[in-house]
């Protein structure tokens, strides 16, 4: 059988890889040095020019059933790598088979979980680690997603203005319905527990710092409630009286709050007319993202674009603009803050942070700036002391293009 190549987006360099050869014995030169998770399977990161790329061993059909369900989860809008080919007919020197090969692009300034804690991220952040796992699957069940392995090791983590967003990497068990029942969410948030409770052992058991103050019971115990708790904000029905439909807006802005937006509503009112079912319809995470980015073009976590779109808000207050186009003032706040600020970068630095995470942690080193002064700091002052007290230490998160 001959080799076959096949991707979504052509890149040529991608033949160049020496496929005759197993993963294993891929030669140094060719690797990237990025930190990677647990796998059960082989796996390398390797630079193309200018793309990074994960290349894993895997079975013909499960490669070609993982990067068909990663193109559904791209096509829905859900996070999660990007595939870009799957490789197969390799044979090695004496013609002997060789496993198939996933290639996906690599996730700039994302980490696995383990690496987290190498780069700076402790004990106390681990709920926040918890949140994000729990938003993530959240949103592939909504989407009718079941994952069928959830873990910390099957998930990269960005930064998102000092919390964390997840990103699915590993959906060779998933399955995508139409929806799903609460026996299947059951199944998955059980199997994530358990997971992640051995996870959590194992990270204690370390040879590394030991983690010694972690609570694995405690931690699998917040996983769980978080997750119905955010599952039930979502979805439940929720009963008022006819006097009472400023609840429909509130439970809205709990929804807004929790990064959600609501697409539809179902409101029933019984046969009298004086009481009334809510029940949210259609939600998906995003709302500020996509506000952001109407408004500037960027795209950026949610967070992030929180974070700024606040800022955003403060300049417009400041500069008395609240009768403007709104488009217009956010192209003159990113003319006039957002780009000089994140072009004070030096360009050894830029693999430290992202420009929108630089930003927002500008911001908050702003605010400590501020009240140890007793006044304002100016925001350009305060890049230039962030840079050189606090971005000069942080390690690298991602490779420079």
């Amino acid at each position: 059988m001959a080799l076959r190549i096949a991707a979504s987006r052509p890149d040529p360099a991608i033949v160049t890889l020496p496929w005759s050869t197993p993963l294993e014995d891929w030669d140094e030169q060719l690797l990237v040095p990025l930190p990677r998770g647990l796998s059960r399977h082989t796996v390398r990161i390797v630079r193309l020019r200018d793309q990074v790329y994960a290349v894993k061993e895997t079975q013909e059909e499960m490669a070609w059933r993982e990067y068909r369900l990663l193109r559904d989860l791209q096509r829905i809008g859900l996070p999660a790598v990007v595939p870009q080919a799957v490789v197969t007919g390799r044979v090695d020197a004496d013609k002997e088979p060789l496993p198939s090969a996933l290639v996906t692009r690599h996730l700039r300034f994302s980490l696995p979980y383990r690496s987290l804690f190498s780069h700076g991220v402790r004990v106390e952040h681990l709920p926040s680690l918890v949140d994000a796992m729990v938003v993530l699957l959240v949103r592939l069940h909504l989407a009718g997603f079941f994952w069928g392995d959830v873990s910390l090791s099957n998930v990269l983590f960005r930064r998102d203005a000092g919390a964390f967003t997840a990103y699915l990497v590993d959906a060779e068990t998933g399955e995508l319905r139409p929806a799903l029942s609460a026996e299947m969410r059951e199944h998955d948030v059980t199997v994530g527990s358990e997971n992640i409770f051995a996870e959590l052992l194992d990270l204690q058991a370390s040879d590394e710092e030991v983690y010694a103050e972690v609570e694995a019971h405690q931690i699998v115990d917040l996983l769980v409630g978080r997750y119905q708790a955010l599952w039930a904000e979502l979805t439940d029905e929720e009963q008022f009286s006819a006097n009472e439909m400023w609840r429909i807006e509130e439970r809205i802005e709990r929804l807004n709050e929790l990064g959600f937006d609501v697409d539809e509503l179902d409101i029933v009112t019984d046969l009298d007319g004086d009481r009334l079912v809510i029940r949210p319809r259609v939600v998906e995470l995003g709302h500020h993202q996509r506000e952001l980015r109407d408004l500037t073009g960027m795209t950026v976590e949610d967070n992030q674009a929180r974070r700024l779109l606040n800022d955003l808000a403060g300049f417009t207050a400041s500069a008395d603009l609240g009768r403007e186009d709104r488009a217009l003032v956010a192209a003159r706040w990113m003319a006039e803050f957002y780009e000089p600020v994140t072009m004070m970068i030096p360009a050894e630095l830029r693999g430290r942070l992202e420009p929108a995470e630089f930003y927002h942690e500008v911001l908050v080193h702003r605010w400590y700036l501020s009240e140890q002064a007793g006044r304002e700091v100016d925001i350009f002052d305060t890049a230039r002391d962030y840079i050189d007290t606090v971005l000069t230490q942080k390690p690298e998160e991602a490779i420079a293009e």
